[in-house]
């Protein structure tokens, strides 16, 4: 172990003033004026550096973000990139030539860009450096295995770390349930940057807008590592700081050498590979002779001979029986055969830290797009209805070809109702062998007016292509009521129902909003002051305007019209969007009066019983007493 550590410094470990000297030129390099400005809007409606968790105290006072997991100790080549500097600012003319360990993939080092560009906006004196991350993602995970990314940036399969129960690691018992490790017993590191579950749990981040904190994607763990590397107010241009930091990710003199050593590796230079196609390393701190070397097979880059390419592997096909071992430094003759076999296995083409000749690098379709185009077709649509023409860009590059396999994400603006099936605001689509990407159908919703609908590629900072969009409401060009009954009724008393139709160029319109007001006359539809109403609010007052709209079949029914309490014509104003109008009168009759008093019989039967008759009913009423007494007294005689 010894042995194998000292080797590793020898060939790997940097000088502190290297180290320092590469940092402060990675961050003048890289200074504000440098960085593409933080617009892509990754992370929902929060740009670049607005984050979405402020830096916790943890990370500083002792711990690790990886709870000291075993992590990989391969070194870099000796020979380092022969490209001094870094990548280009601009992703869209990657560097795609070079040692085979230089190569990282395309979406983890879009990751780990768009993380050096968030943390500098919100922490720009922290000097975060993207290849101090590229150093740690290869120490800890080979770069997410060799960049087995989908294109959201999630591991194919989850990364994890041994079980820290104790035996050879810490006892670490578990954290969160099981929740990112699957373990509810003990806790393990987790995804391409190996965080422990508690430590997530402060630092977690959800860099590309997904709405989920989820330590296996690559856009998330390497905006926290970088959190988490500035933690404390550190500036990592000074290299006691930059070792502070890496010793918080990992209390071990070892790990901070061979993160050391990677970071000034990619410092010199670096260049993009397909995802799922960078090197994987072999050799791991808990198994300290159980791999092997990541190193070249073939001929030491350096030009010194080795024990398979010596001058002594010739000669004993030639003379095998010469005893003395002593003679071959007298010959001359064995110099220049050597150097024979040597040279086959020289060339280029048989380098393995190189692309074969003639094949060169793939590059990714999303460092590949220098812009997307937006569609021509006008993006219409009335009220609640689906829009005629989707939502399209195209995905070309810096020559105007189109690209395909581009990932673009199209979002809504929270202005609008307008929805993608299930009532989606933002959706990502893959373009097309043309280019083009294409939003599935969008709906309008009730609201109307103009929205701006934007298109952006997700993990680039390319700007958005925009598409205008228009939701138109209903509109009826014609109103016409069914029936002829006259709308009459007294003060006071309901009107029958009232119908009416809808029609535009003909057709009957659905969904068109109709506007009544009762109006005192024909000339303009001012709203009468006492009226017919629609009934009355909860304050009592009558209402005489009332937005009423049609049926799937372009009709509509008033059923609550009711007569005011003063009688006399008023008008029944129909409008709707489109032109459509129609005015119907409106009558309200006075009560029937009540019947004179000269009917009443009650007075009659009172003459009847009067004692001073009129002069025919004293003459009735004497004949009939002196018939009695003509007749008595014959009687009695």
């Amino acid at each position: 172990m010894a042995a194998q550590f000292g080797r590793r410094l020898r060939r790997g470990a940097t000088s502190g003033a290297i180290v320092a000297a590469a940092v402060a030129a990675l961050a003048a390099s890289q200074g504000p004026g440098a960085i593409p400005p933080p617009t892509d809007n990754l992370n929902g409606d929060q740009a670049i550096g607005a984050g979405d968790a402020t830096s916790p105290a943890g990370g500083v006072n002792g711990g690790s973000a990886t709870g000291d997991s075993p992590y990989y100790t391969d070194l870099p080549p000796l020979n380092p990139p022969n490209l001094p500097g870094m990548l280009p600012v601009s992703p869209q003319l990657p560097v795609v030539t070079g040692p085979a360990a230089a190569g990282i993939p395309a979406t983890v080092l879009a990751a780990y860009r768009r993380a050096e560009a968030s943390v500098r906006a919100t922490d720009p004196t922290c000097n975060l450096p993207w290849q101090l991350l590229a150093g740690i993602g290869k120490v800890e995970s080979g770069q997410a295995r060799g960049g087995r990314v989908d294109g959201n940036g999630t591991t194919l399969s989850p990364i994890l770390g041994p079980v820290l129960n104790g035996v050879g690691f810490a006892n670490i018992s578990d954290t969160d349930d099981g929740a990112f490790d699957g373990d509810t017993t003990h806790d393990r590191a987790v995804g391409p940057m190996q965080f422990i579950p508690s430590t997530w749990a402060s630092w977690g981040q959800d860099a590309n807008g997904d709405g989920k904190k989820d330590p296996n994607n690559i856009y998330d763990a390497a905006q926290a590592a970088g959190m988490y590397l500035c933690a404390g107010d550190r500036n990592l241009a000074i290299k006691a700081d930059l070792d502070r930091a890496i010793l918080s990710y990992n209390r071990s003199t070892e790990y901070l050498n061979t993160v050391l050593s990677w970071f000034d590796y990619y410092g010199r230079g670096a260049h993009t590979v397909p995802d799922g196609t960078g090197v994987l390393p072999v050799d791991r701190s808990d198994r300290p002779t159980g791999g092997r070397t990541v190193r070249p097979s073939g001929p030491d880059p350096t030009g010194s001979p080795s024990p398979s390419t010596g001058p002594s592997q010739g000669k004993p096909s030639t003379k095998p029986t010469e005893p003395a071992p002593t003679t071959p430094p007298t010959s001359p003759t064995p110099s220049p055969k050597p150097t024979q076999p040597t040279r086959p296995s020289n060339p280029p083409t048989t380098d393995p830290t190189r692309p074969p000749a003639g094949k060169p690098v793939e590059v990714p379709p999303t460092l590949r797009v220098s812009r997307l185009t937006p569609g021509t077709a006008a993006l219409t649509a009335v009220t609640d209805s689906t829009f005629a023409q989707a939502a399209t860009v195209t995905a070309v590059d810096t020559a105007g070809r189109p690209v395909a396999g581009v990932s673009v994400r199209f979002e809504l603006p929270a202005t609008t109702d307008a929805r993608f099936p299930a009532g989606a605001t933002t959706v990502t689509v893959t373009s097309d062998a043309r280019g083009v990407a294409k939003a599935p159908a969008l709906r309008a919703g009730a609201k109307a007016g103009s929205f701006t609908l934007r298109a952006t590629v997700p993990g680039r900072s390319l700007p958005a292509a925009e598409l205008k969009a228009t939701v138109e409401v209903r509109k009826a060009d014609a109103l016409a009521r069914t029936g002829d009954t006259a709308l009459t009724a007294r003060t006071g008393a309901g009107y029958g129902p009232v119908t009416v139709e809808a029609r535009l160029a003909g057709a009957l319109a659905a969904g068109v909003t109709v506007t009544a007001v009762v109006a005192d006359s024909t000339a303009a539809a001012t709203q009468s002051a006492d009226g017919p109403s629609f009934g009355k609010d909860p304050a009592g007052n009558p209402i005489r305007t009332k937005v009423v709209k049609t049926d799937s079949q372009g009709r509509l029914t008033l059923t609550d019209l009711v007569a005011g309490e003063k009688d006399g014509e008023y008008v029944l104003w129909l409008t709707a969007p489109g032109g459509g109008t129609l005015k119907l009168t409106l009558t309200v009759t006075a009560p029937a009066p009540t019947q004179p008093p000269t009917t009443e019989p009650t007075p009659d039967p009172a003459p009847t019983t009067d004692p001073t008759p009129s002069a025919p009913e004293s003459t009735t009423a004497s004949a009939t007493p002196s018939a009695a007494p003509s007749t008595s007294p014959s009687s009695t005689g």
